[in-house]
């Protein structure tokens, strides 16, 4: 017996009565099932938006089965409640380009877990500043492209480098740039370019300990526990909306060398519960920050 087609619906509005409701009521009405549901008002505090999000993982009927159907079905609902919405076909696999520069655990742990079968996404290829990864990236049978930047190059050489980036995006229908230690400031243009489409992973618990060495930054405060963070990048370094954290306890006998190690596991963990919660279309943007149904 051959399943109805799944998929997953995501929106945000200003909070109102009326919108779980609506929503619900029009997949019952086309003959829906609603296999999982969320929703969240951020309406507490200062900081409050007064937005409403919502998640819905739903099977549709053969009448309903492309996204072109099903915005047509949602058409007059998102103009009467201005609503932000967007359908995605769960079985459209994200396709990625992984960035890496010289610490490569990040990438080796991405790969290892599409391989694997535990990231369910298509690994388009991996770009590099340097050629350290070259052999590990083809051993999993993906392209490997060497964009160098020697020391020294000016804002137009790491434009000209970043438009090279931009090209391989288009050509190979990349939908999630993943910076896996990538080391290079980006410029304006390029964060912009890819807004809400590139995630890094940054080695320390923002917002603390920003910009170079942060274990070592950490381990001269005598700190008790480290992380690391992955945002959303943007056009101010470090800033993008988090999506996710993590931490570790660690002590005064540790050497700085000894938080690294540690840090390096909890990034690998943290880049790849983000990129499995944004591909999962999970994580919907909220401001400077976001909200992410687990």
């Amino acid at each position: 017996m051959s399943r109805n087609p799944e998929f997953i619906l995501t929106l945000s509005c200003r909070d109102t009565t009326g919108v779980v409701y609506a929503v619900s009521g029009l997949l019952y009405q086309g003959g829906c099932n609603i296999i999982d549901s969320q929703q969240f008002g951020d309406l507490q505090g200062e900081d409050a938006t007064g937005l409403f999000f919502m998640r819905v993982h739903f099977a549709a009927p053969p009448h309903l089965a492309n996204t072109a159907a099903l915005h047509t079905l949602f058409a007059h609902t998102q103009q009467q409640y201005g609503m932000e919405l967007q359908l995605h076909d769960v079985t459209q696999r994200a396709r990625l380009l992984l960035m890496v520069s010289q610490h490569g655990h990040c990438l080796n742990d991405l790969l290892f877990r599409w391989r694997s079968g535990q990231l369910a996404v298509d690994i388009a290829a991996v770009v590099s500043n340097h050629t350290d990864f070259e052999t590990l990236t083809k051993s999993y049978g993906v392209p490997f492209h060497h964009l160098p930047l020697p020391a020294g190059s000016d804002a137009a050489a790491k434009r000209a480098q970043e438009q090279e980036v931009e090209t391989l995006v288009g050509r190979e229908r990349i939908e999630l740039v993943v910076l896996a230690r990538y080391m290079q400031i980006l410029s304006a243009e390029f964060c912009e370019r890819l807004k809400g489409r590139a995630i890094n992973i940054h080695h320390s618990f923002l917002p603390s300990f920003k910009g170079a060495r942060p274990y070592h930054q950490a381990h001269a405060r005598g700190v008790k526990l480290i992380g690391a963070t992955a945002h959303y990048v943007t056009t101010e370094l470090d800033e993008g909306p988090i999506i996710e954290q993590d931490v570790q306890r660690v002590d005064h006998a540790m050497s700085a060398e000894r938080f690294t190690a540690v840090g390096r596991d909890i990034e690998c963990a943290v880049l790849a519960r983000a990129v499995r919660w944004h591909v999962e279309h999970r994580v919907l943007m909220n401001g400077h920050k976001s909200v992410v149904f687990r």
